[in-house]
């Protein structure tokens, strides 16, 4: 069977599936309540694609130079990135977003929510991005560095040429795994009062009392966001396939 007409067929067995759970609820629909707040969830959802960016952009970096430091020969350097990377995967983001709003943000006078939230929530992934890009060069045999010096490629060239084209293709899927974890992950900032998808759903929700129709259109969201993004990783990741 192709690949296409196989998901196709998956796809429809689980719509019926679903479609079969609905039909046996006892429950009164209000979507006309509900699409009174339609603004409420465009500019949600708005907040939530500009968070999620922001974000991704910010954790990648600090992945890149967390994994850096996870790598380097002084034993300060590497403390520094094991320490940050270990309380940060140690701790739950809840906990770090009220710490990092109520407690350092306010003691150094940052009083910007949407700034608050990128932060502790690129610092979040950061660690987890860190270890994934320090797993994928620890993966290249260090014999092929060896080969790389022995033809004469600058350590420069030994990255671009040797390193990086096969350690992009190991992280890949587990970048783009954290990348969505991300932007679910976004939906805790309403902890701190961000207006996002996520705060603005409960908030209808609390003005409607119509709960399934409040949460259907915010998972539909969400899947608007991750879907495109994983299918860019299995591109991505067959573009940059070869033969070993």
């Amino acid at each position: 069977m192709p690949r296409l007409a196989a998901h196709l067929l998956v796809l429809a067995l689980f719509a019926a599936l679903v479609a079969v759970a609905f039909s046996r609820l006892d429950y009164t629909w209000n979507w006309a309540g509900v699409w009174d707040y339609r603004q409420k969830f465009l500019q949600g959802w708005l907040t939530t694609v500009a968070l999620s960016l922001a974000s991704l952009v910010a954790s990648s970096l600090i992945g890149i130079f967390a994994a850096i430091l996870l790598q380097s020969p002084h034993a300060l350097l590497e403390a520094c990135g094991r320490i940050y990377v270990e309380v940060i995967r140690g701790t739950p983001l809840l906990v770090q977003l009220l710490i990092g709003f109520y407690v350092i943000a306010s003691a150094v006078g940052l009083e910007n929510r949407f700034v608050v939230g990128v932060l502790v929530l690129s610092l979040f992934s950061g660690a987890y991005m860190a270890e994934i890009f320090r797993g994928g060069l620890a993966a290249i045999p260090k014999t092929q560095r060896d080969a790389a010096r022995s033809i004469g490629l600058t350590p420069w060239q030994t990255l671009r040429f040797v390193i990086l084209p096969q350690a992009v293709r190991i992280v890949l899927p587990p970048v783009a795994g954290q990348l969505v974890s991300l932007i679910k992950d976004s939906s805790l900032l309403s902890v701190i009062a961000i207006s996002e998808f996520t705060l603005n759903a409960q908030e209808v929700n609390a003005f409607t009392y119509s709960t399934l129709e409040s949460y259907l259109p915010l998972a539909s969201g969400y899947l608007i966001l991750t879907l495109p993004l994983s299918a860019l990783s299995r591109w991505l990741e067959a573009r940059f396939q070869y033969e070993t």
